[in-house]
């Protein structure tokens, strides 16, 4: 696996804000194609452990039926310096020439579509490290709700209408209205706070939802509603700001003749702003 710096569309989610009734409220009858959901996550930076040649880092389990190789995939790449560290000190010839690597979440996706067709021993499985502060914040949020206070996966933030039958919170994207999922709760925080300030009484309505990456994901590629093209998966500041940072140098490289690794820059950065405040009315789909 190489290291890919394509990170798609920019996320500028401006304009105003809507609560959309949906077709259905519930994700679990929404499909994508292939091509959709990579799309949906083309935008999402993961890290993960890797060498000079941009090959994963694998462990192969000693215990248990399965000793099919496993690739860390952190969403936090500070969690994933801190597991490099530590692996230094435990075992420094393992570590040499590793490094984290960042790679869109389209890519880890499509290589495990791509694995389906080969036999196992030629399989690697991926295993996901979310952040734990946003885990954290998904107990807190299910406690305060009255419900399970147990939560595998990575966390998404999402705002919805109360009630069984209600819309998901949707933000005016150029033309387009779509459906903001946060990895960050605070985000999610501040656009309601900026919701409750435009519009109170359509505030009073909505509350804050947390869902599992991996079974939305899995939702994106078995159901069948075209109204999941609305989801934009919203990385946390941190990563957006790393990713920055990574383009800045690359563009600074090709200023000076040099080429940037991977070809050429991507034309849009990966950012994520609070809608500004136009208040337009819900409309029923």
């Amino acid at each position: 696996m190489k290291s890919f710096l394509d990170w798609g569309r920019k996320l500028g989610l401006v304009g105003g804000l809507v609560v959309g009734t949906l077709l259905v409220s519930s994700l679990q009858v929404w499909a994508l194609t292939k091509e959709q959901v990579i799309e949906r996550l083309r935008t999402v930076p993961v890290f993960t452990l890797a060498n000079g040649e941009g090959s994963p880092l694998l462990a192969v389990p000693t215990q248990g039926e399965s000793r099919m190789p496993i690739a860390s995939v952190f969403i936090n790449r500070d969690d994933a310096q801190k597991f490099l560290d530590d692996l230094k000190t435990r075992d420094p010839q393992t570590a040499q020439g590793i490094s984290v690597v960042p790679v869109p979440l389209a890519k880890i996706y499509e290589y495990e579509v791509a694995q389906q067709t080969k036999a196992e021993t030629e399989q690697v499985r991926f295993a996901f490290f979310p952040d734990a502060q946003q885990v954290e914040a998904a107990k807190a949020l299910l406690q305060q709700q009255g419900q399970s206070q147990q939560f595998e996966g990575v966390p998404l933030f999402v705002a919805k209408e109360n009630g069984q039958e209600g819309g998901y919170l949707t933000i005016q994207q150029g033309s387009d209205q779509v459906i903001p999922m946060f990895f960050e709760q605070s985000e999610l925080q501040t656009l309601l706070t900026r919701l409750r300030e435009v519009q109170p009484n359509m505030a009073t309505s909505v509350q804050m939802q947390v869902v599992n990456l991996e079974g939305v994901i899995n939702t994106l590629q078995t159901s069948n509603n075209e109204e999941l093209n609305r989801i934009v998966l919203v990385p946390s500041q941190q990563s957006r700001e790393f990713i920055r940072s990574l383009q800045g140098q690359q563009g600074a490289g090709q200023g000076a003749g040099q080429p940037a690794s991977g070809g050429t820059a991507p034309a849009a950065r990966p950012q994520a702003q609070p809608a500004s405040p136009q208040a337009q009315p819900a409309r029923p789909r």
